[in-house]
């Protein structure tokens, strides 16, 4: 029948402030399960410290210490035992939330659309709240008026599978209308109709702007010396492939610059290139470093013998730990538009808190974003930032790149 939920995942918490809390999972083992628990902590805005992980295929045992992001108030730490249990290929579990298990259909799309006056920092202000009421934020689009008001869509889904009900959304409605304050004017839920599909279609990105997004020259390059300041630009990675010391596995030895996600980029590539990982050890950092030491195999069960493979795969890992993120300033006929671009899951989930993320970097900076569509950002100008000089652009990319990459 199973094992008892409460023994399934387990949190201890830290005894002091600064010293991690421990995160357990003990469970039937199912394909890409680690990266969807990684993917579930990274929401809940808390690093990965340390990690020891292993499975036989069929029964995985998990240990993550954890610690809050700084940008984070405090952790619901039995809600996210229970999105952790969520996930969980575990027959008690999916009666335990009497919903289905990891194969249940997609989540219903929601429309949130609020209005306010505007001023500075209103856009992350309300990521906040929904990113703290476990929602997950799909498509926003923010119209501003000539009077100073603000029209915002957000198409969002509920981690809690709730707003159906009247009480979901008349407590949302009322957290977002505690934090708009008296800017507030209005604020309602309704099931997502045919205004999101048009916002599907927007424009694609010049040819020239995607290249210098996308190209692989980055990872040739393996800095950030285009956008970041000189105290983190010798950000290497090293990949060494051993198939001797394991009869049924191959090593992967692994030695990067710490950042936020780090954990989840790697299962989350490991996942969609079908490799399995039996046992896993992530070091602590050490001087912004950090070392993990990984074996693996195929779905077959073999080890990575092929040098092609071999290379493939390191390349992948390496252009995940180098450039998880790619971010950068450009001008939309008169305007100034700062693009973000980050990997998708081959399931379609895109990584989490990148929206919470640029906005709070973007509210540090004192910049209102004038409209926002798809990780497309138009930034509002401002004495402070003069959008047209360089070195105001290098600071917004910088500024946004830590806050992503937590550094």
């Amino acid at each position: 029948m199973g094992i008892p939920c409460d023994d399934i995942v387990l949190v201890q918490l830290g005894s002091t402030p600064t010293e991690p809390s421990v995160v357990t999972v003990n469970c039937p083992d199912k394909n890409g399960l680690g990266c969807d628990l990684c993917r579930i902590i990274l929401e809940f805005g808390l690093f990965i410290v340390r990690g020891d992980f292993s499975t036989d295929g069929r029964w995985c045992y998990i240990v993550l210490w954890v610690v809050p992001d700084a940008s984070s108030d405090k952790v619901d730490w039995e809600s996210l035992k229970n999105r952790l249990l969520s996930v969980c290929p575990s027959i008690l579990v999916s009666y335990y939330f009497n919903q289905p298990s990891s194969n249940s259909s997609k989540p219903s799309l929601y429309l949130l659309k609020y209005c306010c006056v505007d001023r500075k920092g209103l856009l992350h202000d309300a990521t906040k709240v929904l990113t703290e009421l476990e929602f997950t934020i799909q498509r926003v689009k923010v119209m501003t008026t000539p009077d100073g008001r603000v029209l915002d869509l957000f198409f969002i889904t509920d981690g809690l599978e709730l707003l159906h009900t009247k009480q979901r959304r008349e407590e949302t409605c009322e957290h977002m209308i505690a934090v708009l304050g008296e800017y507030s004017i209005s604020c309602e839920i309704q099931l997502a109709g045919p205004e999101y599909e048009s916002l599907q279609a927007f424009t694609s990105l010049p040819p020239a702007v995607a290249e210098e997004l996308f190209g692989s020259e980055l990872l040739d390059k393996e800095d950030f010396s285009r956008v970041l300041s000189t105290e983190v630009t010798q950000n290497k990675a090293s990949i060494t492939v051993d198939n001797l010391l394991s009869p049924a596995h191959t090593l992967l030895q692994i030695k990067c610059a710490d950042q936020k996600g780090l954990f989840y980029d790697i299962l989350r590539t490991s996942k969609d290139l079908n490799i399995q990982i039996a046992y896993g050890r992530i070091s602590s950092s050490v001087k912004g470093y950090r070392n993990m030491d990984l074996f693996i195999r195929q779905t077959d069960g073999k080890k990575v013998v092929d040098p092609k493979q071999q290379t493939a795969l390191c390349f992948h890992l390496k252009e995940e730990m180098l450039h998880p993120l790619r971010v950068m300033v450009t001008n939309r006929g008169p305007d100034t538009e700062l693009l973000v671009a980050n990997p998708v899951e081959l399931c379609g989930k895109g990584r989490p808190r990148v929206f919470y993320d640029v906005t709070l970097a973007l509210k540090a900076l004192g910049i209102c974003i004038f409209s926002w569509e798809v990780y497309r950002f138009l930034l509002d100008e401002s004495l402070e930032f003069p959008l047209a000089s360089s070195q105001a652009r290098n600071r917004i990319v910088e500024k946004v790149k830590k806050t992503l990459m937590g550094w």
